[in-house]
């Protein structure tokens, strides 16, 4: 497959990427964004992933308006709409799309949500089937190709919000989902969306999956596989076809839980045909709306290497940090007022379309 790097936001220095097949020099060209450096306690890809995922936030009180979101093969799915007091239509609003076994209680969903939404910005985040307030309400399982499913959340979301602008912000999985969607689309997008942000995503599934079940990634293979097979259980009770695959034994890898429950439930032959119908990669080339993809060329879970290997059309900007882990991005002190590098460049993203001056007798907050 050919390779072609439009528009590459890269940070001042980079080091070499060195991998089986493949050796990249990331060099400088782009100040789009101010360097990461990591928090000096917090340094190299395991840390920023670790302290990433346990780092809690702040005790607050969710006021969100919940959405119940009707799928076309009946399942459902829960929207979580939080929206500023100042907000009018029709002014920008966010969906933001979590990980693997998250919800919209995720941490890294929750910091971000809560700064966008000081700064006027609507968002909705999505439970997405069998995940979060979702519980009980999906008989098929969520997972990383459901882009069908965040087109009729946006349909959705055009209609509490007609004429409301939408970016997609999502988060390792939900930003492989993403991705997707943007690729299927073209340039006809559903609803209101004309921006998104991918964050880390895991767009070649085969070759992501490959890289968790190495050296010490287990250990991140087995807290997901845990939390997987603790969701399966939970949707046991609610969905016959999950009921009547045998939990036991239990799988011990991604792709193993995979094979078993993913694709037979989701329609694929076997774990291959959902890897291989269901990664982003392929697609990148066919995206038409702007784009940034934000990334660590140390994290452990998605190998960087991916985004050099895979065409991508001129509308997906790429901007490679060289550390920050999977979803990390903790910084140093003095970059950023808390620290979380990540939340203040998707706010920055958001800078320009958030500010759009609402009509002086738009609507407020409806739905």
């Amino acid at each position: 497959m050919s390779r072609v790097h439009p528009r590459p936001l890269f940070e001042n220095y980079i080091p070499s990427v060195r991998t089986a097949k493949t050796t990249m020099s990331f060099a400088a060209s782009s100040q789009r964004f101010p360097a990461f450096v990591p928090h000096p306690l917090v340094r190299g890809s395991h840390l920023q992933t670790i302290f990433g995922a346990l780092a809690g936030t702040a005790a607050t009180t969710d006021m969100a308006v919940r959405h119940i979101v009707d799928l076309d093969d009946g399942d459902r799915v829960v929207l979580h709409d939080d929206c500023p007091g100042n907000w009018r239509s029709p002014q920008r609003v966010a969906l933001m799309l979590h990980g693997v076994t998250g919800s919209h209680a995720s941490p890294y969903l929750v910091r971000a949500t809560a700064k966008l939404v000081a700064r006027g910005v609507r968002v909705f985040r999505l439970d997405m089937r069998g995940c979060g307030a979702g519980a009980g309400l999906a008989d098929g399982p969520g997972h990383a190709g459901r882009s069908e499913d965040v087109a009729v959340v946006l349909e959705t979301i055009a209609g509490i919000c007609p004429a409301s602008p939408v970016t997609v912000v999502g988060y390792s999985m939900g930003a492989n989902i993403a991705l997707k969607l943007l690729g299927e689309f073209g340039d006809t997008p559903p609803g209101g969306l004309d921006r998104a942000i991918a964050v880390a995503p895991p767009i070649d599934l085969a070759a992501c999956c490959e890289r968790i079940e190495r050296g010490f990634n287990r250990i991140y293979e087995r807290n997901f596989v845990r939390r997987l097979v603790a969701q399966a259980r939970r949707m046991r009770a609610t969905s016959a076809a999950i009921a009547a695959i045998p939990l036991d034994p239990l799988p011990r890898k991604i792709s193993d839980f995979d094979d078993r429950y993913t694709a037979p439930l989701s329609g694929f032959r076997d774990v291959r045909d959902y890897y291989q119908q269901c990664s982003a990669a392929p697609l990148m080339r066919a995206v038409r709306l702007p784009t940034l993809v934000i990334t660590a060329a140390n994290d452990p879970l998605v190998p960087v290497h991916l985004f050099e290997q895979y065409e991508r059309s001129a509308a997906v900007e790429l901007h490679v940090t060289s550390c920050g882990g999977h979803l990390g991005f903790f910084g140093a002190p003095g970059i950023d007022p808390d620290r979380w590098w990540l939340d203040w460049r998707i706010l920055g993203d958001f800078a320009p379309a958030a500010v759009e001056q609402a009509v002086p007798d738009g609507p407020p907050c409806s739905g």
